[in-house]
């Protein structure tokens, strides 16, 4: 399956660079392009004819807004290489990160508050309920019939207005003053053994992927059975990958379970001593990281430019120097990283129930969820 995809995409991508996808060939559809806009705007979406016609309204926007999951120097070159693309856009872009900023943003939402963003990073665990409050742009059909210049495959195909621009892969880092490769477990299941218990090893308290991004390979129950596990292990709770990261190359415990690919690489890239090295653990968990134009957005046309772009090898290049570029288009960091190897990937079948099951994982590791109020 992981195959298939790469093949498509891939394929998907040398069409754009090359130039083959053009506006005329969305012409030449006619009564097939016809067809899709009707059929989109009698479920409420909307579906713009043409590129040029995205254009010629973002033109008349002037600028756009957006949060997005970026590296902060990911988002500078990214931003720089969209307005030389669009020079008659006024682009500003914010990194956004973590579950308290997108638990804000999504409370001014609920309230009907302007919040001056068109579009935004949505994280896995809220995917769900952000969907209500995103714009219903028919984006998949608008790639269908070559309007838009996005790879399919990382278009949600149910709510057809959310596209993965970017993924993370999670790695075990490990400090090699405190402990061998050859001591490093090979699977997951390794860390419940005996000598990796009492404060041996650290991991996330927001089950991100040694948790719920082990759910598509494993299964729910048996993800839930093994987070029971790992927490008899007592192990050294932490929040957050580039948090943990730090702590570990301070030498306060050896292991690190399950940190970003991309934060292992930062901290590698502060620490002096050079004493940190990461393994590939099967089944390798990739968290999702879908991106929307808000349904209050001041200018959507604009934002819709900013989502392709987003998608485009150009952009795909500058993420990926960051290591964060998706992980289903051929050729980038994660896809190599992870290439032949048993991955877990968040997609489209399970992002919209990554809420519940983070839920679930927390509750499976013994720590209090909140309940809501009668």
């Amino acid at each position: 399956m992981k195959a298939g995809l790469f093949k498509a995409v891939g394929f998907f991508v040398i069409l754009t660079s090359s130039g083959l996808i053009s506006d005329a060939l969305a012409a030449s559809a006619g009564p097939a392009l016809l067809k899709a806009k009707q059929e989109a705007e009698t479920r409420d979406y909307v579906f713009a004819a043409s590129h040029d016609e995205i254009v010629e309204m973002a033109k008349k926007e002037g600028k756009v807004r957006a949060l997005a999951s970026h590296e902060p120097v990911s988002i500078k070159n990214l931003v720089a290489a969209f307005r030389k693309k669009y020079p008659f856009l006024d682009a500003h872009v914010e990194e956004v990160t973590g579950a308290d900023a997108a638990q804000r943003l999504l409370l001014e939402l609920k309230a009907g508050h302007p919040t001056g963003w068109d579009a935004t990073f949505v994280p896995q665990d809220f995917y769900r309920e952000y969907l209500p409050y995103m714009k219903k742009f028919d984006i998949l059909g608008m790639v269908e019939q070559r309007v838009l210049r996005i790879p399919p495959q990382i278009i949600d195909p149910v709510h057809r207005n959310m596209v993965i621009v970017a993924n993370n892969t999670a790695v075990l880092a490990y400090n090699k003053k405190m402990i061998s490769v050859e001591k490093i477990p090979d699977a997951w299941e390794g860390f419940l053994k005996p000598e990796f218990k009492g404060r041996k090893f650290a991991t996330d308290i927001r089950p991100l992927y040694v948790g719920t991004g082990l759910v598509p390979a494993w299964g729910l129950e048996k993800t839930l059975d093994f987070a029971r596990k790992l927490a008899t292990q007592e192990p050294v709770w932490v929040r957050g990958s580039t948090r943990g990261m730090l702590a570990m190359i301070a030498g306060q415990y050896p292991i690190f379970v399950a940190p970003t690919i991309g934060a292992f690489e930062r901290a590698l890239a502060r620490d002096p001593t050079k004493s940190v090295a990461y393994k590939v653990v099967e089944p390798v968990p990739i968290s999702s990281k879908p991106d929307g134009i808000l349904a209050t957005a001041a200018n959507p046309y604009s934002a819709l430019l900013w989502m392709e772009f987003q998608a485009s090898s150009e952009a795909q290049k500058i993420i990926d120097e960051e290591h964060q570029g998706s992980a289903i288009i051929t050729g980038t960091f994660q896809e190599r990283l992870t290439r032949g190897k048993k991955i877990s990937l968040q997609d489209w079948d399970h992002l919209s129930e990554m809420g519940e099951y983070t839920k679930k994982v927390v509750e499976a590791f013994g720590f209090p969820t909140p309940t809501k109020s009668k």
